[in-house]
């Protein structure tokens, strides 16, 4: 059996009236059949979009209880897929990108672009330590840290390149 045959039959496992499956997948964008995780990544903005509406107090808590509720319905979707961390699953990618743009300097579509750019680059080419978090933490916590991490590093990177990069570059 081929790598891609399994992984359509573990997406034929998902059922988008499932809530966590729904969640998980977020709302269908890790279905594409192209680079799911960036279009989890995209589809996290509209989200993140309508959190910057709220008080920061309550935009950090609604990052949290995400982190919380991913980490359950990540290892749930998983063993429902039975693929440990199938690419569709991508809640972690919405966590990862909400915690970057924590630390854009302005509402302005350049510094989204940067932030999603900046995130993108960490998560898929993961280096120390997001790659070691990725090897050696395990389920659904597993699936959620190398994002979370890879959210922390460009949320430090997007503070520093906005905050302290010569004026008029970006």
């Amino acid at each position: 059996m081929t790598i891609l045959r399994k992984k359509d039959e573990a997406k034929a496992r998902l059922s988008m009236f499932n809530p966590w499956h729904l969640l998980a997948t977020g709302f269908g964008s890790g279905l594409s059949p192209i680079v799911p995780g960036t279009m989890g990544s995209l589809a996290a903005i509209p989200f993140w979009y309508l959190m910057t509406f709220l008080p920061l107090q309550l935009y950090y808590l609604v990052v949290l209880l995400g982190i919380c509720i991913g980490v359950y319905l990540c290892h749930r979707t998983a063993k429902d897929m039975g693929v440990h961390d199938h690419g569709s699953i991508v809640w972690d990618e919405f966590i990862g990108m909400w915690i970057t743009l924590m630390a854009i300097p302005t509402d302005d579509w350049q510094w989204v672009l940067v932030g999603f750019v900046i995130f993108r680059f960490f998560d898929m080419w993961k280096p120390w330590p997001i790659r070691w978090f990725d090897r050696n933490v395990h389920g659904g916590m597993g699936i959620m840290i190398d994002d979370i991490v890879a959210g922390v590093i460009s949320a430090g990177v997007l503070y520093l390149v906005g905050n302290h990069w010569p004026l008029g570059i970006i």
